[in-house]
């Protein structure tokens, strides 16, 4: 009686309450469905709605004209506003937004909530072993009950349990023999494993999406671009010795490479000639080769002599079919439009149009005014009217397009496969089997069997009964 006050003030403890309920919450099987359906539609968002390119992140302007490019293709079907919203919403970047990362916390902190609150029935499941049953357990018209006619005794049922892979052990009461079999007696503990794997799953997952890097790197031949941005410490550079594509002049290129090198601090990591599959992998990134194509290499003068610009050009983009690019003009509030195409004798031409941004219009694209256009064949320099700058084509080499993706859930994620594996494997192969028998002084066995729902009980229930049978002592002289 002295105990009830405070078990009634542990029940009116709101702190008690508020934990009691949050428990149950975390452990209720509709609210774990109701996680994995809003990420599930986060993610279909993710999938379906153009995402910002992870580069987007690297600095303000590269996030303004990615920006400017959703707006683009959007703003036509859904509206300026729309548009704008759903970038505050952070739907352009739904697998890093804090919407799917605090949904992915949740889950994983309701998976460990429900792995803790189902462990100690699991270990009471395998751990507590009841040998004795009472008789109306052995009753012969329940499923799964045999009775074996007398002249068995303990030692022979013993034996046969053993040799079908049963762990054995023995009660006695009353003068009755209680003989009880186990086989894989820890198996549901397995689910530990098979949950640890989903935990480091999606674990592996947020980490992928808060730490992790990936972005498309275009490095002519010769040139060096920096992987991280400029004031990283540790900066890693990739300088392209050299892209080869055998065949490529006939339009049926058999295989193209990239001989690249990767520098920390002025000092070589490591260099390699990758292809498609065979990449090189140094400091945390992983650099795969993509693709390739032209890149013109351009000279800019001004009135002068002096260098403006001296380099290749990548053509990155596509224009009536055509290669095509952009570049801005150093000093200058011009830019040039890039085409490449061919001429009646075979050679690469070049149509160069300069052009100006001189404003923008009601939706906030840009105005450009576009000035004479120019064609350049190799060793040709040109200027137009309202340049101040000459423009000459040097001759032509080619870009590599390298995907560089640096990974820190890699290693969660083998151990989560690893861990998901073993606990599928453990459940599936090696299911529970159980045995209860009662030896009567006559030597007359009740038997009763369970098992997982992965055995094909009948089948070796019957198979322990014929050992059983086949096991009976003869019967003594009269």
């Amino acid at each position: 009686m002295a105990e009830r006050p405070a078990v009634r003030a542990s029940a009116r403890d709101p702190f008690s309450r508020l934990g009691a309920a949050l428990w149950g919450l975390f452990t209720a099987v509709n609210f774990a469905v109701s996680q994995i359906i809003v990420l599930s539609l986060l993610a279909v968002v993710g999938m379906t709605v153009r995402q910002l390119p992870t580069f987007a992140f690297r600095s303000p302007s590269d996030y303004a004209n990615e920006i400017a490019r959703l707006h683009d293709r959007y703003d036509p079907v859904l509206g300026r506003t729309v548009v704008d919203v759903m970038e505050r919403l952070q739907l352009f970047q739904v697998f890093t937004s804090v919407w799917f990362s605090v949904g992915m916390v949740v889950l994983i902190i309701s998976i460990i909530i429900c792995t803790i609150d189902r462990t100690p029935r699991l270990w009471r499941q395998s751990a507590e072993v009841r040998v004795v049953q009472p008789d109306a357990y052995f009753d012969p018209r329940l499923p799964d009950r045999a009775v074996v006619a007398p002249r068995l005794d303990a030692d022979a049922v013993r034996a046969v349990l053993r040799r079908h892979g049963f762990r054995v052990r023995r009660e006695e009461k009353a003068g009755i023999a209680y003989i009880y079999g186990d086989r894989h007696q820890w198996t549901k503990m397995a689910t530990l494993f098979t949950h640890l794997g989903l935990i480091l799953f999606l674990i592996a997952g947020a980490v992928t999406a808060r730490f992790g890097d990936e972005l498309g790197m275009v490095v002519a031949d010769g040139d060096t671009l920096t992987v991280q941005p400029i004031g990283t410490p540790g900066l890693l550079l990739v300088r392209n010795f050299g892209f080869e594509a055998p065949g490529f002049e006939t339009g049926r290129p058999t295989d193209f490479t990239t001989d690249l090198a990767v520098y920390r601090d002025g000092e070589l990591l490591a260099r390699k000639v990758i292809r498609v599959n065979d990449p090189l992998a140094v400091a945390g990134y992983t650099f795969h080769q993509n693709g390739f194509g032209p890149a013109p290499e351009i000279v800019l003068r001004d009135s002068n002599g002096a260098v403006l610009w001296d380099g290749p050009v990548p053509l990155t983009d596509r224009a009536a079919g055509l290669p095509f690019g952009t570049m801005s003009v150093p000093g200058r509030d011009l830019g040039l439009q890039l085409l490449l195409q061919r001429g009646a004798d075979g050679r690469g031409i070049v149509l160069v149009l300069p052009y100006r941004v001189s404003g923008f219009d009601g939706s906030g694209s840009p105005v450009t005014e576009t000035l004479l256009p120019m064609a350049l064949a190799r060793g040709e320099v040109q200027t137009v009217p309202g340049i101040d700058f000459s423009v000459a084509l040097d001759g032509f080499t080619d870009y590599t397009l390298l995907i560089a993706k640096n990974d820190p859930g890699q290693g969660i994620i083998w151990t989560a496969f690893g861990s998901l594996i073993l606990g599928l494997m453990i459940t599936f192969h090696l299911p529970r089997r159980r045995v209860w028998s009662r030896l009567s002084p006559d030597g007359e066995l009740a038997i009763a069997g369970r098992s997982d729902r992965y055995v094909d009980h009948d089948r070796e229930f019957g198979a322990i009964l014929a050992d059983l049978v086949a096991a009976r002592r003869a019967p003594g002289p009269a």
